[in-house]
C-alpha cells in the first residue's frame, strides 16, 4: 500500500492541530500552577535561597566545621555544638608565635559586624586591617557568596539583627 501526497496532508494537518492543542493545554496548566502558588511561599523560597547557598559553602566547600566545631573525645565533630568555636585541631609544622590555638564561634553571632565579616570573606582582611593569620584560609569570595555565608551563619541559633 502506497500513500500519496494528497492522502498524507490531511493526516499531517490533523496530527499538528492535535499537537498544538496539547502543547497549549500544557502551557496553560503549567502557568496556572505557578500562579496558584501562595505569595508567601515564593517569598520564603527566595529568602531561603541565600541561606541554602551559604550552608553549601560553609559545609561542603570551605569546610568551616573542621576548625570551628568542637570535637568529641573520639575526634569526631560534635554536631550538637556546630560552629560554636573550638581548639584549632592541629599545630604548624614549624612552631610560630602567632599561630592561634582557638577558632572563634561563628554560628549565630559571628565575632564581627556584618560589614567586617563580608570584608573578611571577600578580601581575607580582618577587623584590624591586617591579613588573616594561618590556619584560616584566605578566602576571596564574591560578595554574593559572602552574604550567603553570613546569612547561613546568622540563621543558626543565636543570630543577631541585620543592622550590626
Amino acid at each position: 500500500m502506497s500513500l500519496s501526497k494528497s492522502s498524507l496532508t490531511p493526516t499531517l494537518h490533523f496530527f499538528l492541530a492535535g499537537l498544538s492543542i496539547t502543547v497549549l493545554a500544557l502551557l496553560v496548566s503549567v502557568t496556572g500552577a505557578q500562579e496558584a502558588k501562595p505569595a508567601g511561599a515564593a517569598a520564603k523560597s527566595a529568602a531561603s535561597a541565600p541561606v541554602a547557598r551559604g550552608k553549601y559553602i560553609v559545609e561542603d566547600v570551605a569546610m568551616c566545621g573542621n576548625c570551628h566545631t568542637p570535637r568529641l573525645p573520639n575526634g569526631e565533630l560534635d554536631n550538637s555544638r556546630w560552629l560554636a568555636g573550638a581548639s584549632v585541631p592541629y599545630l604548624p609544622a614549624w612552631p610560630e608565635g602567632s599561630w592561634p590555638i582557638m577558632a572563634p564561634r561563628i554560628a549565630g553571632r559571628p565575632p564581627a559586624s556584618d560589614a567586617q565579616m563580608i570584608t573578611l570573606l571577600t578580601t581575607a582582611i580582618w577587623v584590624e586591617g591586617k591579613p588573616l593569620r594561618d590556619p584560616m584560609p584566605h578566602f576571596h569570595m564574591t560578595r554574593a557568596d559572602a552574604e550567603a555565608v553570613l546569612a547561613y551563619l546568622k540563621s543558626l541559633a543565636g543570630g543577631r539583627d541585620q543592622s550590626q
